[in-house]
């Protein structure tokens, strides 16, 4: 597409409301404006981003040639099938969408269409990650901790669905092998949902991922550790920085088997680093780049039904063992 793309914005809410923010300076890029059902929340976007509200979804995909999909994810697959019914090009953020039934036929849809989708893991933009990928080299085992307090915002789907699909994607994208056996235990604290939840995939790769989130911890964290033959990788996604060691070429294993010696005498630590960058601005630049040809989707569609059938099927493994989570009432316990 050689003209200037004209996009807009589903959904303002804290998330979309950045989405609306940066597609304004976007290269190669027209801001139509967006669509919020929310009265209230529309005029204060209107007022605080200078933006053009549309009074009906309708009206604004008649306007634009591409979609950012910002909604609550219970409705992502509803302005998802009105976009592509159109033949509208989507952001859609993370999870694609609420069931493997409603991602397929968004994705069947979309073939026929002969558009495009991108789905928001904006984990894959960060600048730890961007860092790590050159050095990642069949892993062995990934540890994962995402830890938030409680935000009303996606607590209308379970954790795993909310956070830990973030680092799902990661460890997919990580492994680069399919899922051989999930095992997963989780509990809801505050919401009828699971909130707190550790799964356990195993890869056919042989590569072992643990996952743990919760959104009921006092503070933040987000940090992942990747083990592979050669050395360690350990990233802080908060901070969007990261380390790796590996054993040094000249070191003789016989040798140190027989005594205890310093960590520096056998490890050395390799530099990694990424250029700085909004990772939001970033995925959206990576959308208008995709919509242009001029590089691949960074998340197609398919990656997100992927990621999105793994996160299913932990909570699946975590509703067998609590079988009165239907029944739940948020802080008395089952």
């Amino acid at each position: 597409m050689s003209a200037p793309l004209r996009i807009g914005v589903a959904g303002t809410g804290s998330l979309g409301y950045h989405h609306a923010r940066l597609l304004r300076d976007v290269q190669g890029v027209t801001f139509q404006g967006f669509y919020e059902a929310n009265a209230e929340r529309r005029a204060v976007v209107m007022q605080e981003l200078g933006i053009k509200a549309y009074p009906t979804l309708a009206a604004l995909l008649d306007d634009v040639d591409a979609l950012s999909i910002v909604v609550p994810t219970s409705k992502h697959h509803e302005v998802a099938m009105a976009a592509l019914a159109k033949g509208k090009h989507l952001l859609i953020e993370k999870p694609i969408t609420v069931t493997l039934a409603e991602a397929d036929e968004l994705l069947a849809l979309a073939e026929r269409q002969g558009v495009l989708i991108q789905i928001g893991h904006i984990e894959r933009f960060n600048r730890a990650i961007r860092a790590a990928l050159p050095h990642v080299d069949r892993p062995l085992f990934i540890d994962s901790d995402r830890l938030a307090p409680f935000n009303p915002r996606g607590s209308d789907v379970a954790v795993v669905l909310d956070l830990m699909i973030h680092d799902i994607d990661l460890v997919l994208t990580l492994t680069g092998s399919p899922v051989r056996e999930v095992s997963a235990a989780g509990l809801p604290v505050l919401t009828p949902s699971v909130d707190i939840a550790d799964a356990r995939i195993t890869f056919e790769s042989g590569a072992v991922a643990t996952i743990t989130s919760s959104r009921v911890s006092k503070d933040r964290m987000r940090k992942l550790r990747i083990f592979q033959r050669n050395g360690y990788l350990s990233l802080d996604l908060a901070a969007g920085t990261g380390e790796m060691y590996r054993l040094r070429a000249d070191v003789d294993l016989a040798t140190l088997a027989k005594q205890a010696q310093a960590l520096e005498a056998f490890v050395e630590r390799v530099p990694i680093d990424a250029p700085e960058g909004e990772p939001l601005r970033l995925e959206l630049e990576s959308f208008a780049a995709a919509l242009r040809g001029a590089t691949p989707v960074a998340v197609t569609g398919r990656a997100g039904r992927d990621a999105l059938a793994v996160a299913l099927r932990i909570v699946a493994d975590i509703e067998r063992s609590i079988p009165a989570i239907g029944a739940w009432t948020p802080g008395r316990g089952a």
